[in-house]
C-alpha cells in the first residue's frame, strides 16, 4: 500500500523535459494522466483506475435518465454516500495533481506562472467538489423533509400548514396509509392533496383532491379529481358521512376511535374504496409553495380551453381580478397559482378549477424533467421541502418516476366527477348549503371502464 508521501514522490525515472504546469493540468483533467506524461505508467493506472469504475458505475446509474438518477439521491443514505464520495474524490484529484507536478520538477524553481497555475488548479477542484458537494447536501436535507415515512403519526404536518382546527382540514397526517405491495396488476395510485394555507390564515384548507393512477405496463394514467363539496359518501368502515369530504381529515383527527387509520389514512382509503381503485401512497402540496416551484421551472405553459374572468380573484396585494384569454399561455408562479385558485369567473366553478389543476400538474411534471432543470436542482429542491409531504418510501421513487415517464401525456385521462357522475340536491334540502351527492352507480361504471378487472368493482 503506497503513503502518501510516495504518492507525493517519485519512484520511477522520470521522462525528460517534462513540463510540470502541463503535468498538473493533465491529471486535473483525469487524475494519472499527468503522471502517464510523465512516463510512470504504474502510479497513472493506481490513480486513473478508481475513478474510471467511479464514472462507469455512475454512467450505469444515470442510463435511465438524469432526472430518475437525481431522484435516486433522495435516499439519505445515498445522498450520504454521493457526499462522502465527492470529499474523497477531490481529495484524490488533488493527490495526483501534487504528484504529477513534483514528478516533472515542480518541486525545483520553477517561473512564478507554474506556480500561479498549480494554484489555480488546486482551488477550481475545491470550488468543483464544494459545489458537487452543495448539490448532495440539498438532496439529503430535502429528502428528510419531504418524506415523512409510513409509521403512525410519523407526519408532523402538512407543508406549510398551521395547527389544525375542527373547523379545517388540518395538516396533520397522523397515521399514514399502509402502501403495501401493488394490488392486483401492477398499477400505482396517489392521492394528491392540495393545502391552501397562505396569506396570513390560522387554518389550512385541502380543497384539492385529485387521485392519479398510474398502469406503468400500459403505459397509461388516469387523473380524477373529486369535488371538495362530495357529501353523503359511504364509509368503507361502515356507514355514511354525511358531511362535505373536505372535511374528512379533520374529523377523523378528532375521533381517532372511529377513525383508527388517521386523517390521511382515513382519506386515502376512503377516496380509494368511492372510486374502485386502491390508494397505495399520498403527496401533499403546499399551494402557497407551488408558486415558487413554477417560478424556479422559469414558468409553465398551457392551452386555457376557456375565457377566465374572474373579477373576484384576491391577489392578497389589494388588488382583484384574474383575466385571461382562452387559448395558449406561457404562466409565471403568479399567474399559475391564480389559475389553479380562480373558480368564480362566468361560467367558472369547481370543476373547472379542477380541471385547470390536472393541466398545472402535467405542465409542471414535463419542465421538471427536462435536463436543463439539473442545474437548479439545490433551488428546487429546497423550494420542494417546503411544498411537498409523501408517504412514499424514498427508495422507490426514482423507480415510480422512471414509469411516469413511460407515460405520453396524451395517454393521460382526466376527469371530474361532476355531472354525470354527481348531482346537486336542491338547497332547500340541504339547509342552504351548496353540496353533490355522488351517483355511485355511474361512479362504480366509471372505475370498471378505467381500470377493468383491477377495480375493486369489478363483476
Amino acid at each position: 500500500m503506497l503513503h502518501f508521501r510516495e504518492l507525493m514522490a517519485p519512484s520511477l525515472p522520470v521522462r525528460p523535459r517534462s513540463s510540470p504546469g502541463i503535468a498538473a493540468f493533465l491529471s486535473f483533467i483525469w487524475p494519472g494522466l499527468g503522471e502517464f506524461y510523465v512516463g510512470q505508467r504504474p502510479r497513472a493506472l493506481l490513480f486513473a483506475l478508481p475513478v474510471l469504475v467511479l464514472v462507469l458505475l455512475v454512467a450505469w446509474q444515470a442510463s435511465g435518465g438524469l432526472d430518475v438518477f437525481a431522484l435516486r439521491l433522495l435516499d439519505p443514505a445515498v445522498a450520504v454516500a454521493a457526499l462522502v464520495i465527492v470529499v474523497a474524490l477531490g481529495f484524490w484529484r488533488i493527490v495526483s495533481v501534487l504528484g504529477a507536478w513534483r514528478l516533472a520538477g515542480g518541486g525545483r524553481r520553477v517561473a512564478a506562472e507554474g506556480r500561479v497555475l498549480l494554484t489555480v488548479l488546486i482551488v477550481a477542484v475545491l470550488g468543483m467538489h464544494a459545489i458537487a458537494g452543495w448539490y448532495a447536501y440539498a438532496f439529503y436535507d430535502a429528502a428528510n423533509q419531504i418524506f415523512v415515512g409510513n409509521t403512525p403519526g410519523g407526519a408532523s404536518g402538512s407543508p406549510g400548514a398551521p395547527s389544525p382546527s375542527s373547523s379545517d382540514n388540518g395538516g396533520d397526517f397522523g397515521a399514514t396509509p399502509d402502501p403495501s405491495a401493488r394490488a392486483a396488476g401492477s398499477r400505482v395510485t396517489f392521492l394528491v392533496t392540495g393545502v391552501d394555507s397562505g396569506h396570513g390564515r390560522d387554518h389550512a384548507l385541502t380543497d384539492t383532491l385529485l387521485v392519479v393512477s398510474v398502469d406503468p405496463l400500459a403505459k397509461t394514467a388516469v387523473m380524477i379529481s373529486v369535488p371538495r363539496d362530495v357529501s353523503n359518501v359511504p364509509l368503507y368502515l361502515g356507514g355514511t358521512y354525511n358531511d362535505k369530504i373536505n372535511s374528512l381529515m379533520t374529523y377523523a383527527g378528532n375521533h381517532p376511535q372511529q377513525f383508527p387509520d388517521g386523517p390521511i389514512g382515513t382519506l386515502t382509503r376512503e377516496l380509494g374504496y368511492l372510486l374502485g381503485t386502491p390508494v397505495t401512497y399520498f403527496a401533499a402540496i403546499n399551494l402557497e409553495g407551488f408558486q415558487s416551484m413554477v417560478d424556479l421551472v422559469g414558468g409553465i405553459d398551457v392551452d386555457n380551453p376557456r375565457q377566465i374572468s374572474d373579477a373576484t380573484y384576491d391577489w392578497f396585494d389589494g388588488t382583484y381580478g384574474f383575466h385571461l384569454t382562452a387559448g395558449q399561455h406561457h404562466l409565471t408562479g403568479r399567474t399559475a397559482l391564480a389559475y389553479a385558485r380562480s373558480r368564480k369567473g362566468v361560467g367558472d366553478d369547481d370543476f373547472t378549477r379542477a380541471g385547470r389543476q390536472q393541466q398545472l400538474l402535467i405542465a409542471l411534471r414535463q419542465k421538471l424533467t427536462q435536463p436543463a432543470m439539473l442545474i437548479r436542482l439545490p433551488a428546487l429542491l429546497d423550494a420542494a421541502a417546503k411544498v411537498i409531504r409523501t408517504n412514499v418510501p424514498v427508495d422507490r421513487v426514482a423507480d415510480l418516476l422512471a414509469e411516469a415517464k413511460d407515460v405520453p401525456a396524451s395517454s393521460i385521462d382526466r376527469y371530474v366527477l361532476e355531472a354525470p357522475y354527481a348531482t346537486h340536491p336542491p338547497t332547500d334540502s340541504t339547509g342552504g348549503v351548496y353540496t353533490l351527492v355522488l351517483d355511485m352507480v355511474k361512479v362504480k361504471a366509471l372505475s370498471i371502464q378505467l381500470f377493468g378487472a383491477q377495480s375493486t368493482y369489478y363483476p
